[in-house]
Parts: C-alpha cells; structure tokens; sequence
C-alpha cells in the first residue's frame, strides 16, 4: 500500500503552527541573550532591537562571573543534580521492575500510589519535608538539597511503561540463566531501556538544574548554593537590577541544558515514545 501524501494546504499549515509556536518559545530566550549583551543605556531604550549599537557583552559576562561566585552555583548545581540522577535511577529502577515485571498482590495498589504521588505537586510536600529535614540535620547541607527528591515517582512510571514493552520471555530466559531479579535490572533491563533513562535524566537535571523552591527554603549558606539562587545575587533593592551581568549569568546557567538537550533529543523522543508501543 503506498504512503498516503499529506496535501500541500495541511502540509504548509502544519510547518507554519510549528514556527510560530517555535518562535513564541524562542523569543524570551532570544531576548535574554539580547540584553546580555548590552550596555545599560540600550536596555531600557525606547527604540526595540535584538542586535546592540555597542557591544557591551565582554564586561557583562565577565561581571557575572567575577561579581557573584558563579562558577561555583554552577559546580554545586553540577554536584546536586548527578547526584539527585544517580540516586533516583537506583531507586526508580528496582521499583519500576517490581510493577512491570513481578506478579503479587496489591501491585495495582502500589502502582496507584504512585500515580497519585505524580500528580501532587512537590510544595505540599514542603513543609513536612522541611520538618524531616530538621530533624534529621540536614538542612543547610548538601543532603538536604538531594533528600526530598530520591523518589521519583514520574522516574517509576517512565521506566515501568518502558520494562513492560520489553517481552516477558527476556526475563524467563535470564532466570533460566541463574540471574536474579536484581542483575535482571541492572544487567539486562535498564541496558534495554537506556532511552528512557536518558529521558528521565533530561527531565531530573532540567527540573532540578532550575529548582529555587526548595532550595530557598533548605540553605542559607552561599558556598551551597545552586545556579538558580546564585542569580539572585544580581538583585540589588535599593540600587536596582544590574540586568545585564544578570542576563549574562541567566545565559550561562540556561546554555548547559540546552546543549545537554540538542546532544541527547534523539534518545529523548525515542525514551519517551517508547513507553507507549505497549
């Protein structure tokens, strides 16, 4: 049967929604870069243009990297979320496998739990996390920014949807072997499913790259804190904004993550369609 031809209409169509939405999602990042790169006299001029009269972007980003310890929120922020990765995906994976995988009873159960914990937004979580956290010390160190988060109950669908487009007689084959559950996770399973993990590990570090909530609300101490809190030390009540070092330093944090994701979309589509074959 040969392929069906979209018509030329739908076909233009399609591509224009794509650009416009593409270009909606553009221009606030378009025109961070933009004011980064200006003196203060073009930032708050009357007259609209991307591109400066006078290039200003050496000092601004060598303000942001010298008026603020930038580079060590980046290194903290580097730190924070591989750890906060590594921790979930060696929490989410048995877990994922136990729900996709193992028959007992009170799985659905369990599976509804965690779709239920999906759904809740992590503020309400904040405040009896905020008491966990002083009772066990760890406010104010680095545990207590990578705690709250070595559950990911999205991780445990993402990979549970993922291990159950895996057949069931690549496990009976592994048993058969002499494996157990756990090497059939870690030896056969997440090699299998490696798009999803590479998905998830997009999705953790974005999340958790950009996080200020809890962060505003587990440190105070400078040397400990992420990217997102070290920008604020751009903001200056009484003198005002300094917005060009502070859209330079914005550009410095967002860049890694953009170029994290043009490296890895291929496996970041293939993990998150891959879940739905089944």
């Amino acid at each position: 049967m040969p392929p069906r031809r979209v018509p030329l209409a739908a076909a233009l169509a399609r591509h224009a929604a794509l650009l416009i939405t593409g270009a909606l999602v553009l221009i606030p990042f378009i025109w961070m870069v933009s004011l980064s790169i200006k003196p203060p006299g073009e930032i708050f001029a009357q007259s609209f243009s991307f591109f400066p009269q006078q290039f200003y972007g050496v000092e601004n980003y060598i303000s942001a990297l010298t008026d603020a310890p930038l580079p060590r929120y980046l290194l903290n922020g580097t730190l924070i979320c591989a750890v906060i990765l590594l921790l979930q995906v060696l929490v989410c994976a048995p877990a994922a496998y136990a729900l996709a995988k193992l028959d007992y009873a009170g799985r659905d159960m369990l599976f509804a739990l965690v779709l239920i914990a999906l759904i809740l937004p992590h503020e309400v979580l904040s405040l009896p996390l905020f008491i966990l956290g002083y009772r066990m010390g760890i406010l104010n160190t680095y545990a207590g920014l990578i705690f709250p988060y070595i559950v990911s109950p999205f991780g445990i669908f993402l990979f549970r949807q993922f291990f159950r487009t895996i057949p069931d007689d690549v496990v009976h084959a592994a048993r058969l072997d002499g494996l157990c559950e756990f090497a059939i996770v870690w030896r056969i399973m997440v090699p299998m499913a490696m798009p999803a993990v590479i998905a998830f590990g997009i999705f953790s570090v974005v999340g958790h790259w950009n996080s200020l909530f809890w962060p505003l609300i587990a440190v105070s101490d400078q040397s400990l804190m992420p990217p997102p809190m070290g920008i604020m030390a751009f903001r200056n009540e009484e003198a005002g904004n300094d917005y060009g070092p502070l859209m330079a330093a914005s550009t410095i944090v967002v860049a890694p993550l953009i170029i994290a994701f043009l490296c890895a979309q291929k496996w970041f589509v293939e993990g998150l369609t891959g879940g739905a074959v089944k």
